[in-house]
């Protein structure tokens, strides 16, 4: 394949290197900056992924016209401001939907419901998997770190009942809620990276189960293992803290009553959106063009799914057991102040992959690593694992590898069931090792304490092998669509 020359900018800086050289050569460097920024400077990922986005936009040779528009009206066009609101104006609504969901099931107390009709359904010997399978479903509405805050107190009583070491407990609750979050909308990794692949949810969603379910059995295999080898003592410090951080979300129910919702409640919320999504995505494949399609798709869409699940959540968990609007708007107002933070990070990511674009690095990248040869699924996984472990956050591993990755995909006809399972491999790469540079290492140490080097031989290793049993399945299901 010939070598991909820059596009005629004027106005940008000039390449050092001409050519495919070049541009790789901007590439490396805005990565390495980037991972220096995040890395060693401590700046905020956002504005470290807007900055390097900036630097590699000039080095390539755009100019600033192209990068930031004109002040006055005309047809330029500004790169950041395409990438910024193409990829949040399908991401933010979904996720801003999604977390607002988690927060009435978490506040409502559809956690406590959940796992204790797991436990009593397993029973005190089967405990370890009853936790799993609770951070499983719980995990699909709530961040990572949430599911861990409201399913600490549980993890501490059984491994308390049982005088067995707490890693037996919580290592499955903590394979269930990363599996969700890496793999599964409405979590930010998946919903982004569909968004700048332009694949359907409901594929994410098919691809999200079909890989995750056997990436989890892999990781609660590895942590039964592992909690019966270490002993680590449930944390009484820690278990105080958490009873007093619980008596803090229970106030802000303003009066709600204590009365337990319905576990049948529960999965009715959490499946609604999941299931109308799904069959929106199948309408379109078994169902020829008419009105039942039509009625099907505006169901499943993204936006009208979770907003009728979120509706479900106000009246069955909050109006009807006596919730004030009051309270309900500030339980929802509330879960909105983290998401914030995501949101930038992710459109950063979107700039990144979109300045790629237009200055043509992207091309070179798709181009140099077409002929190394590697399938595109496997270098998808690589990319995104050795960026998770140099920086540590798995959001910026996911965007970051995705603007790479994206170019190596467009215009091969690929199908979106395919797609889907490159956003998988990405997922699993994003989710590797998490080791001191992540924060959730830090809060599992802390949280269940676990010592640092416990901790690197029992959550690190779950991670790996969450990750690499992903990446198997992922692996192996592109052979066969």
């Amino acid at each position: 394949m010939p070598p991909t020359a820059p596009p005629p900018h004027t106005g940008g800086l000039l390449l050092l290197i001409p050519g495919t050289a070049g541009l790789l050569t901007v590439a490396a460097l805005g990565i390495a900056l980037l991972l220096l920024l995040i890395i060693k400077v401590r700046l905020q990922p956002f504005v470290a992924l807007l900055a390097v986005s900036i630097t590699v936009g000039l080095a390539a040779g755009l100019s600033v016209t192209e990068l930031f528009g004109t002040v006055q009206k005309s047809a330029a066009t500004s790169v950041i401001e395409t990438g910024m609101g193409g990829i949040l104006g399908h991401v933010a609504i979904i996720i801003g939907l999604g977390t607002m969901l988690g927060a009435i099931l978490e506040v409502s107390g559809g956690a406590q419901v959940l796992s204790s009709r797991l436990l009593a359904l397993f029973g005190e010997k089967r405990a370890p998997l009853a936790m799993g399978l609770t951070g499983l479903v719980f995990g699909i509405p709530v961040f990572f770190d949430v599911g861990i805050f409201v399913l600490a107190p549980i993890v501490y009583a059984a491994a308390k009942r049982s005088g067995k070491s707490i890693l037996l407990y919580c290592m499955p609750l903590l394979a269930g809620l990363s599996m969700t979050h890496a793999f599964l909308p409405p979590h930010p990794g998946p919903v982004a990276a569909a968004g700048l692949f332009h694949v359907s949810l409901g594929w994410v969603i098919l691809m999200g189960i079909a890989v995750g379910v056997p990436a989890v059995l892999a990781a609660w295999g590895y942590a039964a293992w592992i909690g019966k080898r270490l002993f680590v003592e449930v944390p009484q410090d820690m278990v105080e803290a958490a009873e007093d951080a619980r008596a803090q979300v229970e106030s802000e129910r303003q009066g709600a009553p204590e009365t337990p919702v319905a576990l049948s409640t529960v999965l009715l919320i959490i499946g609604t959106p999941l299931i109308l999504i799904l069959a929106a995505t199948f309408s379109s494949i078994a169902l020829d063009p008419s009105t039942t399609r039509s009625v099907v798709e505006f169901f499943g869409s993204p936006f009208v799914a979770l907003t009728l699940a979120l509706l479900l959540a106000y009246y069955l968990l909050g109006v009807r057991r006596g919730w004030t609007r009051k309270s309900l708007e500030q339980v929802s107002t509330s879960s909105l102040k983290p998401v914030g933070n995501i949101l930038l990070v992710v459109g950063a990511g979107g700039v990144f992959g979109a300045i790629l674009k237009a200055s043509g690095v992207a091309q070179a990248l798709s181009d140099t690593f077409s002929d190394v040869g590697l399938p595109v699924i496997v270098l998808a996984y690589l990319i995104s694992l050795v960026l998770r472990v140099a920086q540590g956050s798995a959001t910026v591993a996911i965007v970051t590898t995705a603007g790479i990755v994206v170019p190596l995909v467009e215009g091969a006809g690929h199908s979106q069931a395919f797609l889907a399972l490159v956003i998988m491999a990405i997922s699993a790469g994003s989710i590797f090792a998490s080791h001191v540079n992540d924060g959730g290492f830090w809060i599992v140490s802390k949280y269940f304490g676990i010592s640092e080097r416990d901790t690197l031989k029992s959550w690190t290793v779950l991670e790996s092998v969450l990750s690499l049993a992903g990446f198997a399945v992922a692996a192996a299901l592109s052979l066969a669509v």
